[in-house]
Parts: C-alpha cells; structure tokens; sequence
C-alpha cells in the first residue's frame, strides 16, 4: 500500500491530519468525514473534552457543567475524559498530538500559562503552537488568607510584619498558582517569606489553620468554607471586584497592592490546524452559553467570574499571561522538577 502521507498536499489542515495518522501508522483508517470537516458537518463523532486534572476539581465542574449546556443546547455529545498528572501536562500534549478535526478539546487553566516557561522543551507540546485557542469561559479569584488567630489582620499587617520577622508562606506545590502569587507579591513588596511547598492545596490548608503557617495566597475555592466557618482569616481577594461570598473582603487595589491580580483562568484549546471555521462555530457556542443567565449564576457558585470570550480575544489573553508569567517565573528563580 502507498503511503498518501507522501504525497503532495496543498490543503494545510488535511495535510496535518495526514501526517498525525502516519505517524501512529493509522493512515488507511482517517474517516474522510475528518479530512473534509466543515462546520454544516461538524460534529461527525462524539466529542472527548479532555481535563488534564483529577475528576472532582473545579475546572471538571465546570467542563462538565459547559458540556451538559452544549450538549442540552445543540445535541453535541460530548464526554468527558480526565487526564491528569505531570502537572497538567500529560492530557494537554495529549490533545496537541490530536488529529485536528475539532473533536478533541482541552480544558486549560493558569498552570498551563506558566507551564509554559517552567516546562519549557520538556513539556512534551508547545502552548502556543501546538494548540489552538477556542473560548475563554472563567476565572477564579485567589485569596490572601491567614490563621483566625493570627496578629496579621490586613495586608497593610503582612507587609510590615514580613519586615519585621520571618513568615512561612504555604502553597500547593512548586509552580502552582498560589505560589506564582506568592512570588508575585514577594517582588512587588520587597518581602521575602519562606516558601513551604506542599502536594496540593488540601494539606496547606491544614496547616494553616493548624497555626503551622503564617499565610497562603491560596486558590479563592479551597479557602472559602474555611473563611466562612471562621477558622481563616481573608486578607484580600486578587481581582478588581469584591467576591459576593465575601463582600466584605477587600481587593488587592483596596488593600494597597493594585498590581497583585491574580486570575486563575480556565478555557477551552483545540489541537493547532484545526480549521478555523469549526473553532469559531465552537467558540461562538460557548460564549453563548457562558452568557446566559442561568451559566453565569452557575458559575458565580462555583466560585467563578464569568468571562466568556471568543477564539481571537481568549489568544491574545492568553498570550499576555504566558508572557506575564514567564517574567515572573525568570524574576523569581522558580524551578520544577
């Protein structure tokens, strides 16, 4: 048999989806349908929206909560497939190998913008160029939380108290969002704290509030019940608007640090080459549904800011907090291993 990957191929997207399919020796078996996707036949197969995460966490919620409005909405089938591990970075290199038909879709969040740099050649894909913005749909906010019991009542307190003495600072593990903002706060203050890294956010949490840490600037949803229940101490809240749930919490621009913003986004990728009429008819159904009323109020109670945005505008967001925190990261001398 011949190998039609050899052949001359004008057409850029059939082209990719030629050479994914001999690369894993599966030529003879791309459905034409794949080759010749177009958004009146789109979707030709159900469609696997893959989390990089363990089932449970809040950007699966939400995954699933946009999957069941989409499928209730258009009749897309839509499954769900949990990939977690190598920090994320398994189930995105898994979608950037994609045949690029559209069918494949990656739930990303702020790990994979900084995973950019902190894995940068040995990540197994590249963010910009092996994937392909589709939709933003969120962002969580992160929170500066304390002990109840501690002295440190405010960030003006964290700032002068830092000056003062050491303070063990605790966070999910090396590279996670509470530890990027733990750096970021760091070089904007001037303060050095102890970085005490744990395996998820869980067992930072119960050292805090067993008064073994000073202070996490910690992820808004894993901290919330234990501010509500009163066994931790918010500070302030790393976006321009005060949560709803804590109304009356400050903003870091309130609080005197108007450049600690800190969004932990989540969006939807596809793999690069699929083509771009089928990623705008994607995108457009999603920011629709993220719209609505009752999505929006869905996602404020998962912790949530709704922020639908559409293939072009989720790029260029995405591209400025890639750069943001790549000079962050080199700012900061953080490494993973």
């Amino acid at each position: 048999m011949k190998d039609i990957t050899s052949r001359p191929c004008a057409d850029p997207v059939r082209r990719r989806l030629l050479q994914v399919a001999g690369a894993a020796g599966l030529t003879s078996l791309v459905p034409a349908a794949a080759l010749a996707a177009t958004p009146d036949t789109w979707p030709g197969r159900p469609i696997n929206y893959v989390v990089p995460f363990a089932p449970g966490g809040l950007t699966d919620v939400a995954a699933r909560t946009v999957a069941k409005t989409l499928s209730d909405a258009h009749g897309w089938n839509i499954v769900i497939e949990n990939k977690s591990g190598g920090s994320a970075n398994i189930g995105a290199a898994y979608v950037a190998r994609a045949v690029p038909d559209g069918h494949t879709w990656l739930a990303i969040t702020l790990t994979h913008a900084s995973n950019a740099t902190l894995f940068a050649g040995r990540a197994g894909y590249d963010l910009l160029k092996d994937l392909v913005p589709v939709a933003g749909l969120a962002a969580s906010s992160m929170m500066v939380v304390v002990n109840a019991k501690s002295p440190i009542r405010s960030i003006a307190d964290l700032n002068k108290i830092a000056k003062e003495r050491s303070l063990n600072a605790g966070s999910s593990g090396n590279g996670t969002p509470p530890h990027l903002t733990l750096a970021l706060y760091q070089k904007l203050t001037g303060n050095t704290l102890i970085h005490i890294p744990y395996k998820g956010g869980t067992p930072s949490m119960t050292d805090l509030m067993g008064g073994h840490l000073d202070v996490i600037f910690s992820n808004y949803p894993e901290s919330l019940p234990h501010v509500k229940s009163g066994a931790l101490r918010a500070l302030a809240v790393t976006t321009t608007k005060r949560s709803p749930d804590l109304p009356d919490v400050p903003t870091v621009a309130e609080a005197g640090l108007p450049e600690l913003i800190v969004e932990n986004m989540t969006g939807v990728l596809a793999t690069a080459g699929t083509p771009d009429a089928i990623v705008q008819k994607i995108g457009k159904a999603i920011v629709a549904q993220v719209g609505t009323p009752a999505m929006r109020q869905s996602m404020i109670n998962m912790g949530f800011i709704p922020q639908p945005r559409g293939p072009a505008e989720f790029k260029q967001h995405l591209e400025s907090e890639v750069k943001r925190w790549h000079d962050i990261i080199k700012s900061a001398g953080i490494t993973v291993t």
